[in-house]
């Protein structure tokens, strides 16, 4: 449940955040009359995400008859696959949305074409959409105990403060500072990709494309990952009652490799300012 709603949370607020640039540079341009393609573009969006996670269950079905373990495996790795590049082009662009956006706008409006500003909706929806299914299907195929209407729940409460978050930003409200909340929620996701990776590693080793071995440690009797809290923190950190160290290794070597990528790149570049001549 705590990773649904991270992801959600996440991925709805940046959706959120593209529609209110939209809604209010149209504002600003006195452009309100053309509101009505950027909520027919965001509804359309929506609706095609959802046709595309229906389309992914449908698909599921006879791709895990093929071998459910190996697609189970596959799709683990590409959620942490998307979950490192989502953070890091955020952490790399963020600042640019803004600008890109109110440039497309401009041009629309230009060209007599304001009718576009519909699709920077419909494909800014669309695509957080599209990731969020990927996303979810491989946090749900990660924690095979946890319950659909748990994950159901963090979905919904997710989008709601999403929803919440992206009015409370763009109606008067600007105290909410869009860059910690991408570095909290990048630094969250992180762990939970960490967690997808252990996962993965324990799969590979289920599969015996890994030499198995006995669990590292067995905290079982403090904190089970069956139990509801044990569940919220694995989904959430990948938190193991009894791993093996190949899980450890694989969940730490992550962390190693995906901190500097994702925090790292600005230090390097303040360290490497040249220092001014006395």
């Amino acid at each position: 449940m705590g990773a649904t709603y991270v992801v959600t949370l996440r991925e709805g607020f940046e959706a959120a955040l593209l529609l209110g640039i939209v809604y209010a540079y149209l504002d600003k341009i006195g452009g309100r009359v053309h509101y009505r393609y950027v909520t027919t573009g965001a509804v359309l969006g929506l609706l095609a995400s959802v046709a595309a996670g229906v389309a992914v269950s449908l698909a599921s079905g006879p791709l895990l008859d093929l071998g459910p373990d190996l697609i189970a495996t596959a799709v683990v790795f590409a959620a942490v696959v998307l979950l490192t590049w989502h953070g890091w082009w955020m952490r790399r662009h963020a600042r640019e949305l803004t600008g890109d956006v109110q440039a497309r706008i401009a041009q629309a409006q230009a060209t007599q074409r304001l009718w576009l500003v519909g699709m920077i909706a419909f494909t800014g929806v669309f695509r957080e959409g599209a990731e969020t299914v990927l996303l979810l299907w491989g946090l749900l195929t990660q924690a095979a105990s946890a319950s659909g209407y748990d994950g159901a729940v963090g979905g919904v409460l997710g989008v709601a403060t999403a929803g919440a978050l992206g009015w409370a930003i763009f109606r008067g409200s600007r105290r909410v500072s869009l860059g910690r909340f991408f570095t909290a929620t990048s630094l969250v996701l992180m762990l939970v990709a960490a967690g997808l990776c252990s996962t993965g590693t324990g799969k590979l080793q289920g599969l015996g494309w890994l030499p198995p071995s006995e669990a590292l440690w067995d905290t079982s009797g403090l904190l089970s990952d069956t139990s509801l809290l044990g569940g919220f923190v694995a989904g959430l950190a990948g938190y193991r009652a009894r791993p093996t160290p190949l899980e450890v290794a694989a969940w730490l070597a992550y962390l190693a490799l995906a901190t500097p990528l994702l925090f790292g790149l600005r230090w390097r570049a303040r360290r490497a300012l040249p220092v001014p001549p006395r």
